[in-house]
């Protein structure tokens, strides 16, 4: 049985009280309430608000969520095979669009770190310097586009002159694209933003992070171990952030499941200079700039 909206009265008490008069018609019957009068009440007994609202509601902004979600479908097994055309559709056309914009940008370093760093912490201040150092060597500086260090180390670059690129991805929270690109390419998937990140990169700067900075540092080293890549430095900038992952690391070492040519390339320090003099001997020892000339038939600008 519906209940009208006309029937209820409420009044507080202090901070919580509420008392609801329910008028039933005549004869006595069970009533049934639905979760979407439930949700209402509950509004009812939060709120500082003593209007009394209709709580029939559009489907649509009942059931909105707050924050968006992505739908679940990775551990669904197949989907339909228009489906799986459409998705393999996309992660092609997401590849060619960030291929083409960036064949251009020159040899680049990535940084990464925390989106959650504010520009008032002393590791914004000094991803922002390594900003201006990789624009000094001529290189591009390369993130992940959001706040934080990535915004830190991508204002270094555009204050000094430098190419500044970030590679977004598409979160309902924290990740939006910060104001010092010159370029920018939004990603739907992790794994094709990872292959972009890795691609035009000739080394890594991984400044103090979550678990994102952390997928990225095991998946470079992951390359490095299988020689996927080789000759690929890393900087892990914070000593007392990353000295308790040297540690676990030290313990893959000495139970074998790793060989210490694979850290040969990680270089723990708070020095900036001996950050970047360690990236340069690996960029002049095994790597070759080659200039790439535009095609106008593939209406490649200028």
């Amino acid at each position: 049985m519906a209940i009208s909206t006309s029937t209820i009265r409420t009044h507080k008490q202090g901070t919580a009280a509420c008392v609801f008069d329910l008028i039933l018609p005549i004869p006595f019957k069970t009533v049934s309430i639905n979760s979407v009068y439930l949700v209402h009440f509950d509004l009812f007994l939060n709120s500082d608000s003593m209007d009394v609202q209709d709580p029939v509601k559009p489907k649509q902004e009942r059931y909105k969520p707050i924050i968006p979600s992505k739908e679940h479908v990775y551990l669904e097994g197949p989907k339909s095979r228009g489906y799986e055309l459409k998705f393999v559709w996309k992660v092609f056309w997401e590849l060619f669009r960030a291929i083409r914009k960036l064949h251009f940008v020159g040899p680049a370093i990535t940084v990464f770190g925390s989106a959650r760093f504010k520009e008032d912490h002393p590791y914004y201040s000094d991803a922002r310097e390594f900003g201006r150092r990789i624009a000094a060597m001529g290189f591009t500086t390369v993130t992940g586009g959001g706040p934080g260090i990535m915004e830190a180390a991508n204002r270094g670059a555009h204050e000094a002159g430098g190419m500044s690129i970030g590679l977004n991805i598409k979160l309902p929270f924290e990740q939006s694209s910060n104001p010092y690109l010159h370029k920018c390419i939004t990603f739907e998937y992790f794994f094709t933003r990872k292959t972009m990140l890795i691609k035009y990169s000739y080394a890594f700067i991984i400044m103090p992070g979550g678990f994102g900075t952390m997928d990225e540092l095991f998946e470079t080293l992951t390359l490095v171990q299988t020689k996927t890549i080789t000759g690929f430095p890393v900087v892990l900038y914070g000593k007392s952030f990353y000295q308790p992952l040297m540690e676990v690391m030290q313990t893959m070492l000495d139970a074998g499941t790793i060989s210490k040519e694979d850290l040969d390339l990680v270089l723990l320090t708070d020095d900036i200079d001996e950050a970047m003099a360690h990236i340069t001997r690996y960029i002049t020892t095994n790597y070759k700039i080659k200039p790439r000339r535009r095609m106008w038939w593939l209406f490649e600008k200028k």
